[in-house]
C-alpha cells in the first residue's frame, strides 16, 4: 500500500514537473538569438525593413535577431519554410501585402495558408515608387507612359518576383496608366536594383524604403511616388496626383509573423518588443528618411493584422484579376 502511494506521488510530480516546463520556458524567452526569414534577396525595402526592427526588438528582448533571406517564387518559398518551422518562438517571418495576402491569388498549389501563420503586428508602412534608369531619355512619368504607349512591350520595369509587393505596385501602375510593358522578375528588391543601376532595364517598381537612396544620389530618377502626399525623403519626386495619375495608389505594409501554435506568451513578448522598437526615435528616424511610415497603435496589435490579412487577399485578388 505505501508503495503503490509512493509510486502515485512520483507520477503526480512527474505530470507536474512536464506541466511546468513549457510554462518556465515561455517565462524565460528568448534564451537564444530568433531567426527573423526575410522573403527576398538582400537589399530590398522588406530587408531593409526587417534588418532595422531586428535591432531594435532585439535590445528590447535581450537577445539578437539573425537574419535569413529565403527568396524564390515571390515569396513564398519563404512563407513555406517559415509555415514548416518548430512553433517554439524562436522563428518568425516578415511578410508584405505580396508574401502574406497577393501570393494566394497568384499561386494556386501553395503548401501554406493564412491560418498557419499567427500574427504579431505591423512594423512599417511603405511607399510605393516607380523609378527610371537616370539616362533614360523620359524625364517625367508623362513622357515614360507617352514612351510605353509609343512602343508597346518594349519597355521593361523590374521588380522583385511575382507575388512581392513590387510585383504589385507594377500591376497597379501600369493599370492605372493603360501601357504594355515588360514585368521582369527578379529574386527580391536588391538584384533588380542592380540591373537599373547597369542599364539593364528601363526602370523599377519600388518601395521608397530601398529605392530612396539611389534616388537621393542622383543614380536613379524617381518619376511618382503612388502616395496622396510628397514624402520628406523625396521632396522632388511628384506624387500621382500631381503627376497626372490619380488612379495610381497603393499602400504597402510589413508584417511580423511567427507559425501558428507559437505559445500566445511568446506572441505576447515579440508584440511588446515590437511596439518598443516602433516607437524608438532611431527606428522612426531611419523609416522617415526611407520614406515609410510607422504603423499607428492599433495597427501594430496581433488582431488587427489577423483581420488585415483576409481583406488584403480580397483586394488583391480583385486587382490581379483585372486586365491592363
Amino acid at each position: 500500500m505505501i508503495g503503490t502511494l509512493r509510486n502515485l506521488a512520483l507520477a503526480a510530480c512527474v505530470a507536474l514537473t512536464a506541466l511546468a516546463a513549457p510554462a518556465a520556458a515561455q517565462d524565460a524567452y528568448p534564451t537564444k538569438p530568433i531567426t527573423m526569414i526575410v522573403p527576398f534577396a538582400a537589399g530590398g525595402a522588406s530587408d531593409v525593413i526587417a534588418r532595422l526592427i531586428a535591432e531594435q526588438m532585439g535590445q528590447h528582448l535581450g537577445q539578437r535577431f539573425v537574419i535569413e533571406n529565403v527568396a524564390g517564387a515571390g515569396g513564398s518559398t519563404a512563407m513555406t519554410r517559415a509555415a514548416r518551422a518548430p512553433n517554439d518562438g524562436y522563428t518568425v517571418i516578415i511578410g508584405n501585402s505580396g508574401t502574406a495576402t497577393a501570393v494566394y491569388a497568384l499561386y494556386p498549389d501553395l503548401k501554406f495558408t493564412p491560418d498557419d501563420f499567427a500574427p504579431v503586428g505591423i512594423v512599417a508602412k511603405t511607399s510605393p515608387v516607380i523609378a527610371l534608369k537616370k539616362d533614360h531619355q523620359a524625364k517625367t512619368l508623362k513622357d515614360f507612359i507617352d514612351y510605353a504607349k509609343k512602343n508597346p512591350g518594349k519597355a521593361t520595369l523590374g521588380h522583385a518576383g511575382v507575388g512581392s509587393s513590387n510585383y504589385l505596385i507594377c500591376k497597379a501602375f501600369v493599370q492605372a496608366a493603360k501601357i504594355d510593358v515588360t514585368l521582369v522578375s527578379y529574386r527580391g528588391g536588391g538584384p533588380a536594383l542592380n540591373d537599373l543601376l547597369a542599364g539593364q532595364i528601363d526602370g523599377v517598381c519600388d518601395n521608397a524604403a530601398s529605392i530612396a537612396p539611389s534616388i537621393q544620389g542622383g543614380l536613379t530618377n524617381g518619376v511618382v511616388i503612388g502616395m496622396p502626399r510628397r514624402l520628406h525623403s523625396l521632396p522632388n519626386v511628384p506624387t500621382s496626383i500631381e503627376a497626372g495619375l490619380p488612379e495610381f495608389q497603393l499602400q504597402g505594409w510589413n508584417g511580423l509573423f511567427a507559425p501558428k501554435g507559437t505559445p500566445q506568451p511568446m506572441i505576447d513578448k515579440l508584440n511588446a518588443a515590437l511596439r518598443k522598437g516602433v516607437a524608438s526615435e532611431t527606428y522612426q528616424k531611419r523609416l522617415d528618411d526611407l520614406g515609410a511610415l510607422p504603423p499607428s497603435d492599433e495597427e501594430m496589435s496581433a488582431a488587427y493584422l489577423k483581420q488585415f490579412v483576409p481583406a488584403e487577399i480580397e483586394k488583391f485578388k480583385t486587382l490581379l484579376a483585372e486586365k491592363k
